[in-house]
């Protein structure tokens, strides 16, 4: 099973995610979200897994949403736009963003969750 985690050095939540692997003996490749966002494709397959909640990809409580005035704007954007927007900015996405074996497996860290994609 080949495990990426999207997450962010200084995020605590990220840090439990990873802890959260390790505890299970799970080998994984970290990436920085910042750096490297999930690509197009792999947010469009999660949106796909949050039943289409483009709101649920958002990291909502971050600086660079309140910046963007984002609670106002995405409304307004199509799905299309919302997506291009985060695959450039990952600070925008909700993480930790789980990927196994190349396909989406869950945003945000939820204990329960992720031991039933595991």
């Amino acid at each position: 099973m080949a495990i990426k985690l999207y997450g962010y050095p200084k995020c605590s939540t990220c840090r439990k995610a990873e802890k959260f692997l390790q505890q299970r003996g799970r080998t994984f490749q970290s990436v920085d979200i910042t750096v490297a966002p999930p690509t197009k494709t792999e947010l469009t397959a999660m949106l796909a897994q949050v039943a289409g909640k483009l709101q649920s990809l958002f990291n909502t409580s971050g600086q660079m949403y309140r910046d963007m005035n984002l609670k106002d704007e995405l409304p307004k954007l199509s799905v299309e736009a919302a997506l291009d927007l985060l695959a450039k900015h990952g600070k925008l996405i909700k993480r930790p963003f789980l990927v196994i074996d190349g396909r989406p497996a869950a945003v945000g860290f939820d204990e329960s969750k992720w031991s039933t994609v595991l």
